[in-house]
C-alpha cells in the first residue's frame, strides 16, 4: 500500500522554478543517471509513440494522464525506477504495449526524468531490472507553486489481504481450503471443482459485480489463484499482479524485462507454495516472487527462446522441486524436443531434465519411423502437471507433432515403428530424481493435430469392487482414458462420441485401432472429427468427488483435411495438408475397459 509523502513547493518571486532534487543513495541503492542523448532518443519516442495521448507537453494531452509535475512526482516519488519503467513498458504504446524495444522503453524514462527536472549525468540509465529496481527517484521534483508552504498530504491507508496470508503448505495443496484456489485446477489432484456452497439456484439472479479490473492488453488463457483474500493474476507480457480479491485494489505488480528480441505469449498457469509465487516467462525462465511484495527471490533460465521453446503451461511445486515442461513443435525447434525440467523450490536449482522424446537406444528410441533424433520435434508440455502424494508421482501431458510427413508412410525395417513416443502420453516422473516410473500412449502416430496434453486428474472410484486411485485425462479426441494411478494400467475409456477417427478400443490394453483411411497422403480430401482445434482443448474440465460428476467444455466440430499442391509455408502439417472447418458429425458415444463405480 502506498503512503502519499511530503510534497515540498518552494516559490521564488513571482515566477516559478523547478530544481533538480538528488537524494543521497543509500548502500543498497545505486545513483540515479541518464545522459542528456539518451533523453533525447527518449523525446524522439515520445513524439512518435505517447504525444497524441499525453500532449506535447506531457501534461496536456486529452486523452493521458500527466507525465511531469507534481501530480506525477507525488505517484513515482521516492520509488525504485523500474516501476516507472515498467509501468512505461506494460502500457505504451496503447495499441500494442510491450512492442518496443528495451533501449527504447529506457530512453522514455530518461526523458520522463529529464523533463520533471531530474538533472542528466555521466552515465546511462540502464535497461536492466536489479539496476533500476536499486535506483530511487527523488522524494519530489521539487514542482514550485507560487506563495505556497509546505503541503502535507494526509497517509491514506487500506486493508491488505497480505497482512494475514499464511504459508501454503503440503496439507493446503492436497486438500485447498475451501475459501482458496491454489494451483491452476485449485490443488494437487487437478480436480477444479470449489466446494463453496453460498451460491445457489435460489440465490444466482441475484449476483452482482462488485468490481472488475482490467488485465495487460493481450491473450491471456491462465487461471487466477487466491490464498487468504488475495488474488494471483498473470496477465499477457508475463505480468503477475497481487489484487485485494474483497475490493480489487493494485497490492503490488511484477513485469518481467524479457529478452531481446522475445515476443510474449500466453501462460496457462502459476503456482503458489510456502510464501513464494513461482511463474514462467516468455524467454524461458521460471521464477518465485515474494508473495507479499512481489520481488524476486530467485530467477532460472531452462531453455532457448531463440530455438522456438517455449514455457506457455506453468510451474506445479511439489515435494520441493518447482516441476515445468516446455514446448516447441516443428521444424527450427529446439533439437532432441521439449524438456521436463526440475528445479530446487528454495534456490532455482537446476536438478534433473527429462526430453520429451525417446531417444535412440533407449524404451520407444525406435518408434520414429526412422527419424534421426536431433530431427524429432513435438511432445511439448503446455499444461502445467498434477501431483498424488499418495503414490509420490508428478503426471504431465505431452501434446503432439507438427511434422507428420515422415511418420508417413511406416517403415518395413524390423524393431521400427511410427508411434511417436512420448507424443500424446502421459508421463508420470519421480519429483526427487527425474526418471521417468511409467508412461501411457493414449494416441500413437497422430496425423490430425489431436493433441492429449490436458489436466491430468486423480480421482478415486470403485473398479470391480475395489477401490482406486485413479488419473483420468482425454486428448482433442475427445475420449477419456482411465489409468491407475500408481502403475499406470489401463482400466477403461469413455468415447465422448464426437470423433469418427478410433473405430474400436482394445479393453485390456487401451490400444485406439484407427480408421487408416483417414490417413492423409493420397491426394485425397477426407471428412475428419473432431477438428483441429479438439473435441476438448485447454479449457480445463472440473470433477466433483462427491457426485461422481465431470464437467467439461466441448467443441462440435469436424474438418475438411484436403492436400495443399505444391506444400510450402502456411501447411498446417508436413504431410502436405491444411483443413478447414464442418459441422459437426455426431457418434455413438462409447465406452470400453472395466466399468467404474463411485
Amino acid at each position: 500500500m502506498k503512503r502519499v509523502r511530503l510534497v515540498l513547493s518552494l516559490c521564488v518571486g513571482l515566477g516559478l522554478l523547478s530544481v533538480a532534487a538528488r537524494d543521497a543513495p543509500s548502500q543498497d541503492q545505486a545513483a540515479l543517471s541518464y545522459t542528456r542523448p539518451q533523453a533525447q532518443a527518449g523525446r524522439t519516442a515520445y513524439m512518435t509513440y505517447c504525444v497524441s495521448c499525453h500532449g506535447p507537453h506531457l501534461n496536456d494531452g486529452t486523452q493521458g494522464a500527466p507525465l511531469k509535475g507534481a501530480a506525477f512526482m507525488r505517484k513515482y516519488g521516492d520509488r525504485p525506477v523500474l516501476d516507472l519503467f515498467q509501468i512505461a513498458r506494460t502500457t505504451m504504446p496503447t495499441a500494442s504495449p510491450g512492442s518496443l524495444d528495451v533501449a527504447t522503453y529506457t530512453s522514455l524514462v530518461a526523458f520522463l526524468l529529464q523533463e520533471n527536472a531530474i538533472v542528466a549525468g555521466s552515465a546511462e540509465l540502464p535497461a536492466d531490472a536489479r539496476q533500476l529496481a536499486g535506483m530511487n527517484l527523488p522524494a519530489s521534483g521539487f514542482s514550485i507553486m507560487a506563495f505556497s508552504p509546505y503541503t502535507a498530504q494526509k497517509t491514506v491507508s487500506l486493508p491488505n489481504p497480505l497482512d494475514h496470508y499464511s504459508s501454503v503448505g503440503k496439507t493446503d495443496l492436497t486438500d485447498p481450503p475451501a475459501k482458496d484456489w491454489l494451483t491452476w485446477r485449485r490443488g494437487w489432484n487437478a480436480h477444479g471443482f470449489s466446494p463453496l456452497q453460498q451460491i445457489t439456484p435460489a440465490n444466482a439472479a441475484q449476483l452482482r459485480q462488485v468490481w472488475s479490473w482490467t488485465l495487460p492488453a493481450g491473450s491471456t488463457e491462465g487461471v487466477p489463484l487466491v490464498r487468504d483474500g488475495t488474488l494471483f493474476v498473470q496477465g499477457f507480457g508475463d505480468t503477475v499482479q497481487a489484487l485485494n480479491a474483497e475490493t480489487g485494489d493494485l497490492l503490488w505488480q511484477y513485469t518481467p524485462i524479457l529478452e531481446s528480441g522475445v515476443a510474449p505469449f500466453q501462460k496457462r498457469g502459476i503456482a503458489l507454495s510456502g510464501e513464494r509465487l513461482f511463474i514462467g516467462t516468455s524467454d524461458v525462465h521460471v521464477i518465485a516472487l515474494d508473495v507479499h511484495t512481489g520481488k524476486v527471490v530467485w530467477d532460472t533460465k531452462i531453455g532457448n527462446n531463440k530455438i522456438r521453446e517455449q514455457i506457455n503451461g506453468g510451474p506445479l511445486v511439489a515435494a520441493g522441486k518447482v516441476m515445468v515442461g516446455t514446448a516447441g513443435t516443428g521444424i527450427g525447434a529446439k533439437p532432441g524436443g521439449p524438456q521436463l525440467v526440475g528445479l530446487d523450490e528454495a534456490t532455482g536449482k537446476e536438478l534433473w531434465r527429462l526430453g520429451t522424446i525417446a531417444k535412440p537406444g533407449e524404451p520407444g528410441g525406435d518408434s520414429w519411423n526412422g527419424i534421426p533424433f536431433m530431427s524429432r520435434s513435438g511432445a511439448s508440455i503446455w499444461t502445467p502437471g498434477s501431483f498424488d502424494p499418495g503414490t509420490g508421482l508428478a503426471y504431465f501431458g505431452t501434446g503432439n507433432t507438427y511434422d507428420t510427413g515422415p511418420l508417413l508412410p511406416a517403415k518395413k525395417d524390423p524393431g521400427i515403428s511410427n508411434e511417436a513416443l512420448y507424443t500424446n502420453s502421459t508421463l508420470a516422473v519421480d519429483p526427487e530424481t527425474g526418471k521417468l516410473v511409467w508412461y501411457f500412449q493414449h494416441f500413437p502416430n497422430d496425423q490430425w493435430d489431436l493433441d492429449w496434453a490436458f489436466e491430468r486428474q486423480l480421482v478415486d472410484l470403485t473398479i470391480a469392487g475395489k477401490p482406486r486411485r485413479v488419473m483420468i485425462t482425454t486428448g482433442k479426441i475427445g475420449i477419456y482414458d482411465a489409468l491407475d494411478a500408481k502403475t499406470g494400467q489401463y482400466l477403461f475409456s469413455i468415447d465422448l462420441g464426437l470423433q469418427n477417427i478410433v473405430s474400436a478400443i482394445d479393453p485390456l490394453t487401451g490400444h485406439k485401432q484407427v480408421n487408416t483411411r483417414l490417413y492423409p497422403g493420397d491426394g485425397k480430401v477426407k471428412m475428419v472429427c473432431p477438428h483441429g482445434a479438439g473435441v476438448k482443448n485447454y479449457l480445463p474440465a472440473s470433477w466433483n468427488q462427491q457426485s461422481g460428476i465431470l464437467v467439461m467444455p466441448l467443441n462440435e466440430a469436424c474438418m475438411d483435411i484436403f492436400p495443399v499442391p505444391g506444400g510450402g509455408p502456411g501447411l498446417a502439417l508436413s504431410s502436405g495438408v491444411n483443413w478447414g472447418i464442418r459441422p459437426a458429425r455426431t457418434v455413438t458415444a462409447s465406452m470400453a475397459g472395466s466399468r467404474p463405480s463411485t
